[in-house]
């Protein structure tokens, strides 16, 4: 689903049935997503996110890093309160978190699209 976020077109995408970004995982979470954040802008839905670890960080900044190179932006929305805190601590939360409080009932799932 394509939502219209501040004056820009940004893709929504709501992770599937992840509610983990943790080592093991990062890297089909990457494959997935990275050919998208080069197409276009997207914002992830994270309030299905409950843990993340240095892992999923790094598959993070690695979104980021493809999205910002290909000349698009790369958001993180509703995260959950200890996901918001582990991203704050190490200082992701004012690159990455968007404050836009995102309600949607019909969200694209990155998984349910093949890879390639």
């Amino acid at each position: 689903m394509t939502s219209i976020l501040g004056n820009t077109s940004t893709l929504l995408i709501a992770p599937g049935d992840l509610h983990e970004l943790v080592r093991g995982q990062e890297q089909e979470f990457v494959k997935r997503m990275s050919c998208i954040v080069r197409r276009e802008s997207v914002t992830l839905d994270f309030a299905q996110i409950q843990r993340i670890d240095a892992a999923g960080i790094a598959a993070l900044i690695s979104l980021y890093a493809s999205a910002k190179k290909a000349g698009n932006g790369f958001a993180v929305v509703n995260a959950t309160p200890h996901v918001e805190e582990i991203l704050t601590v190490v200082g992701l939360d004012r690159i990455l978190i968007s404050r836009n409080v995102v309600r949607t009932t019909q969200i694209e799932s990155c998984f349910a699209q093949p890879a390639a």
